[in-house]
Order: structure tokens, then sequence, then C-alpha cells
């Protein structure tokens, strides 16, 4: 097989294209000849060494792919040998041929390409559980979603249009307002223009949101948890603040985590306020909720409710363009990469 492999940490420069023997697939495995792999921030943590749940390097790395199964565990049930799945790998998705458990595939709908089902498992796992599982968003409630041009980001704003009543803001670059707009956000905000909670505040009369998803982390938690109406809930999924593109800077790192807010127990009973973290690769193991939430997301993209977006399918061979392309926060939705 040929793997995209991180082979030390670093910058884009760390990544390598290696041939390895086929994997074997176990009693209850199904082994996948991949055709498109997703590309996630938990990827580009993992090479820069800030992503603790990383196998140790040498390592691939990969939580979702899509192709045709080739081979069949003894014990496997309900699938065959060519037909398309999408699959969730707990690591090593990123390589032309996957072994992964049975329980973590799915059958692809005829409408939805290889490169577009690659992209769909983990930001719609992500944000369903979010919206769903961890906050039960309903009509009327106001909710403010960070980073809205990137995959989770889009996904979730798609997901919030089959709620009724739901009125939704996103943080953006100017350049990306028309594509947000196009995934059902209600009011865009330039936060490189604008102080987006004095915003938001002008745009709800004071009261804040019911519901912030937030992947910056740092100072945006606090900001966060002040913009909190009574009873509202900041979803923390990710630490994006922490990024600096190519290689790691402990000053920075250091510099952001210095700016983590810490709440008790008796400040959230005393606010009304709620705080709940988000990290779905510590949910590999809850089959039953994690088959759930995804075939959710399958029967609503099949009902035409939402759009899987990929802003680039780059070969394996320039992994490294698609790392530094995520890191610049250029994409819009999802970036992929193909064998």
């Amino acid at each position: 097989m040929r793997a995209i492999w991180i082979t030390r940490r670093g910058g884009p420069d760390t990544l390598e294209v290696r041939q390895s023997a086929d994997p074997a697939p176990g009693p209850r495995d199904i082994r996948i000849r991949v055709r498109a792999a997703g590309l996630n921030f938990a990827d580009v943590m993992a090479r820069q060494g800030l992503y603790p749940d990383a196998p140790p390097f040498p390592t691939i790395m990969g939580y979702e792919c899509s192709g045709v199964i080739d081979q069949l565990g003894a014990e496997v049930r309900g699938f065959q040998i060519g037909q398309r799945v999408l699959a969730l790998p707990h690591f090593g998705g990123q390589a032309d041929v996957v072994c992964v458990p049975a329980d973590y595939a799915f059958a692809i709908p005829d409408a939805l390409s290889f490169e577009h089902a690659a992209a769909l498992p983990v930001v719609y796992l992500t944000a369903y559980h979010m919206l769903f599982n961890v906050a039960r968003v309903r009509s009327g409630d106001h909710v403010l979603v960070h980073m809205a041009a990137g995959g989770v980001g889009s996904a979730a704003l798609q997901l919030c249009r089959t709620v009724p009543g739901l009125t939704t803001y996103g943080t953006a670059s100017a350049h990306k307002h028309a594509f947000v707009r196009e995934q059902g956000c209600d009011h865009v905000i330039d936060y490189r223009s604008l102080d987006y909670a004095a915003e938001i505040r002008k745009l709800t009369g004071g009261r804040g949101v019911n519901l912030i998803l937030d992947a910056l982390g740092g100072k945006d938690w606090k900001k966060g948890y002040d913009l909190l109406a009574p009873a509202g809930m900041l979803i923390g999924f990710g630490f994006a603040n922490m990024n600096t593109a190519g290689k790691l800077k402990l000053w920075h790192i250091a510099s952001e985590g210095a700016r983590i807010p810490f709440y008790t127990p008796l400040k959230l009973m005393g606010d009304n306020r709620s705080i709940a973290g988000v990290n779905m690769g510590h949910l590999w193991g809850e089959v039953a909720l994690l088959r759930s939430a995804l075939e959710q997301v399958l029967q609503l993209q099949a009902a035409g409710k939402l759009a899987v977006h990929v802003d680039a399918a780059l070969p394996f061979e320039r992994a490294a363009d698609a790392h530094r392309l995520l890191e610049s926060g250029k994409n819009l939705g999802k970036i992929v990469l193909v064998p």
C-alpha cells in the first residue's frame, strides 16, 4: 500500500508518501481500496506535535476515507466485495488500502462521489453531535458558529437549517461571507474588522446567544462565555488559536494556553451557563452513538438537505500543499487527499 506518513514533528515537509505491505483484514474487518481520504485539523496538529492522541512518529493519520471493498473478514455480514463505502478508521485512513471494523463502515449513496463521501464523516458527525446530542438545539435558539467557512462550521450551519426558527451567526473573513451565507447563516461577521461579541450583542438586543460552537480556544472561550444568554452553552471542540502555520512555536502555544479561562461548578451555577467539550476521537468506541448520528446525517444528505463542499482534492504526493492550505485558513469546506 501507499500512505502519507508523518515522519517527525515539524512543518509540512515532514510528510512522505511511503510503500509498505498491504494490511490483512481481521475476522470482523473489511478491507477498502481507498479512493479518497479526508484531511482534518487534527492531522495538522498531530504533525506539529500538538495532538496527544496521535500514535508515535512515524505514523499515518486520517479518520475518514471512502473507496471500494476488496476483502471481507470471515465474520462480516451485510457488506459485499465491490461495494462503495465510507469508513471511520481510528487513524491510518490516509492510505490507499485500509482495514476497518465493519461497524465503522457505511454504504455510500449512489449520488455521492468518493471525494464528497470522504469529506462527510468527521465534520458532519462533529457538528451533529454538538447540535443534537450535547446541546439539543430547538426552534427559537440563537447559535454562533466560529470558523463558519470551514468543514465543521459549514456542516453545522447546514444542520441548523433543518431546525425551523433557529437564528445563526458565523465568524469568517470578508472574502468568505458569500459562501457562509450559502450554507444558511443569517448573520455573517468579519472578525478581522469587527468585534464579533459587540456585534452579536447589538443584533440580539444585548441578550446574547444560546449556543456557541467554538474551535478557537483561549481568549475566545472567555469572550464566548460572557456572550451567552441565560441557560446558554459554550461547546469547545478545538484550539485553532494555538496553531501557527508551518512549525511549532512554543512561545505562541504558551501564550494561548495562558489565556484559557477557569470556571468552577459554583460559578457555572451562579451564572446559569454551561460549558461542554467535544473530542470525537475519544468517542470512537461509542459505536451506537456514532452509527446513529452518521445514519441521520446520511438520511439528511440523501433528502437533499445537506451539501458536502470539497474545496480541493489533492493527490497524496501533494499532501504538504494540502496541509499548507488547511493551515492558511483559505479553504472553503473540506480538503481531501486522493491516492
